[in-house]
């Protein structure tokens, strides 16, 4: 296995993440930060009030967007394995 290898293995592991991962700790932040807002303008500080609507949230975009996250980490994963038995050898 040459550092070219495994740099390519990384690098398109680490997009991976950013695709599957991204939009939901981005809509979740979003989220967080209006609640918060709220929060402050209207002095109410009750901790099911940040988390049920992150909660909403992260599961309308699993509905959403889960089968073409899962489409990315099945091709993923089928990538890593083809690239091992080529960098194995």
């Amino acid at each position: 296995m040459t550092p070219g290898d495994l740099i390519a293995i990384l690098q398109r592991t680490l997009w991976a993440m950013l695709a599957v991962g991204g939009p939901i700790v981005g809509a979740t932040m979003v989220v967080g930060l209006i609640v918060s807002i709220l929060q402050a303008a209207t002095q109410v500080n009750e901790a099911t009030l940040t988390f049920v609507p992150k909660l909403i949230v992260v599961a309308a975009i699993l509905l959403i967007a889960g089968p073409g996250m899962l489409q990315q980490l099945i091709e993923l994963t089928r990538w890593v394995f083809a690239t091992a038995v080529t960098v194995a050898r």
